[in-house]
């Protein structure tokens, strides 16, 4: 618990303090933001901010959580160390996108497929390294299940060693692809991908010390050990998820609007990253429908626009997409529409967090 609260107020007074210092690097290496031409005028403003401001929420990150590690003299995790290598792995991907669209003065830096090679990339590099490492109980820190609360009886193996290891990496590549898109299609206000990061992400503080207290083999009560859960370091995801959460309030305080800095790719993607990691680790994927539902509203829009664009040769259904765009256009102001994304994000949260919980009662 002492690790937790360090590693949260450590990343959290890091990025809170050191943001500016970064604004400034930023301007001066001339790391600007460049705004699209078809986007809303307004925010034709914005044109110039400091960006990828990622780096400082990673930087942050691992600050915290390894400072707070060797104050408490914990033991660094290997299910801690995967999310950490996700949460980096992706934010190289972003970096690499964010720093073409600087080199080459222009809102477009990788192309699609070249982003998603590299996500996938990392994706499988993960899926690999995470069903190794087995704990003394031979509990690895993922699985070839599919999951909900907890793993399903839906077992990749089934179809033996080879074909499911392979639909494990597709599935595991599949969730990392789709969770760090959606994060990164719901960048596209000031401060709205970033709260909504910090509600998705500090659920699996809570998710994570629980199955820390109900871990199988620990000193939960014999008559509920049957609703045990076999999680491979649960309070170390905690403790890594409070380091996320806390470099993100800091990181919040500079990126609301109006924005000093933004997040960029590096930062949607890494934080997409992190939240897909947690998710697998502690067996929860597709409970993340629900936890990260506003980035699946958004992912939505997008596909759902497209899609009625094509059928009805030109039609569209929102005035833009991403839909928190539509609402701009609409007359919104630009923080009304970040705070009640925000309130929608919280309460799909908590439908999340209220049916993982659920699920324990009623089991």
């Amino acid at each position: 618990m002492v690790a937790l609260l360090t590693a949260g107020a450590l990343s959290m007074a890091f990025s809170l303090f050191m943001t500016p210092l970064f604004v400034r690097l930023f301007k001066k290496l001339e790391w600007g933001q460049f705004i699209r031409d078809d986007g809303p005028k307004s925010h034709h403003a914005k044109r110039g901010t400091a960006t990828m401001g990622g780096i400082v929420i990673i930087i942050a990150t691992l600050f915290g959580f390894f400072t707070a590690m060797l104050i408490t003299g914990d033991a660094i995790s290997v299910s801690a160390l995967l999310v950490l290598f996700m949460m980096v792995g992706l934010g190289l991907v972003g970096f690499i996108d964010d720093f073409t669209k600087t080199r080459k003065q222009r809102s477009l830096g990788l192309t699609g497929w070249a982003k998603i090679f590299g996500q996938v990339v990392v994706a499988i590099s993960f899926g690999i390294l995470a069903i190794n490492f087995p704990s003394p109980e031979a509990v690895t820190p993922a699985s070839t299940a599919i999951s909900l609360t907890r793993d399903l009886p839906l077992d990749f193996m089934i179809l033996g060693p080879v074909i499911g290891v392979i639909l494990y990496l597709l599935w595991t590549s599949f969730i990392v692809t789709a969770t760090s898109n959606g994060v990164n299609v719901t960048d596209g206000l000031d401060g709205l991908a970033t709260g909504a990061s910090i509600l998705a992400i500090g659920s699996y503080i809570v998710i994570g010390f629980w199955q820390y207290n109900q871990a199988c083999g620990g000193s939960v009560a014999d008559e509920v050990a049957y609703k045990c859960y076999e999680v491979r370091d649960p309070l170390a995801l905690a403790i890594v998820a409070a380091a996320i959460c806390g470099s993100l309030i800091g990181f919040l305080w500079w990126n609301t609007s109006p924005a000093s800095i933004f997040l960029g790719d590096t930062g949607s993607l890494a934080l997409g990253g992190a939240l897909a990691a947690l998710a697998i680790l502690t067996r929860t994927e597709l409970l993340l429908v629900l936890i990260g539902g506003l980035f699946v509203i958004e992912t939505g829009s997008v596909i759902v626009q497209r899609a009625y664009f094509k059928v009805t040769r030109g039609k569209r259904i929102f005035r833009m997409s991403p839909i928190h765009h539509h609402f701009e256009l609409k007359g919104w102001a630009e923080i009304t529409v970040v705070v009640r994304f925000w309130i929608v994000g919280g309460l799909l949260v908590a439908a999340g967090v209220g049916t993982f919980y659920l699920e324990w009662i009623l089991r």
